[in-house]
């Protein structure tokens, strides 16, 4: 899958989707519980509590190369997040997604992971972009097949695969 995207400041944009980086006001939001009206229903999910919990620690996830909101262009809405690891561990980034339920089953997620992929390998020296998944979790393992990920090996003891995408 190829997607195009542009880049506006710090914003990523595709056909569908905008992706914006967080605010410190976002992250507390989400830290306090608040509910901005620019935020689909059901964001923030699980995932994105964690994440906007760990942003204190490592305040280079927030960078250009970091998290992301995953905001619906019709919309204007909030619906997931998306982000890479900063900084890269000799040229490897992990990537992380989610879609709140109520907008999975839209591509939203692979469109998403397609563009930060290819903006990814736009940091210096990146090469490789990663992301380890449970093997049983096969709307994931879509995801990132759908954005050119392939399998590069399989962790038993854990039950996760590893998908990577390298530059070409």
């Amino acid at each position: 899958m190829s997607v195009f995207y542009s880049v506006t400041g710090t914003d990523l944009t595709t056909d569908r989707l905008i992706l914006r980086s967080w605010t410190a006001g976002e992250v507390s939001a989400v830290l306090d519980g608040a509910r901005p009206s620019h935020w689909a229903g059901d964001f923030p999910a699980e995932g994105d509590h964690v994440i906007a919990g760990l942003f204190a620690e490592h305040p280079a996830w927030l960078g250009e190369y970091g998290h992301r909101q995953i905001v619906e262009r019709d919309s204007g809405l909030v619906v997931g997040s998306i982000g890479l690891f900063w900084p890269p561990a000799d040229g490897v980034l992990e990537v992380g997604y989610g879609v709140v339920a109520s907008r999975r089953g839209r591509g939203y997620a692979s469109e998403a992971t397609c563009a930060l992929t290819e903006f990814a390998f736009t940091a210096p020296d990146v090469h490789t972009v990663q992301a380890d998944v449970e093997s049983s979790n096969m709307p994931s393992i879509r995801v990132l097949e759908k954005a050119g990920y392939r399998r590069s090996h399989t962790d038993t003891e854990r039950n996760t695969a590893r998908y990577v995408a390298v530059q070409r």
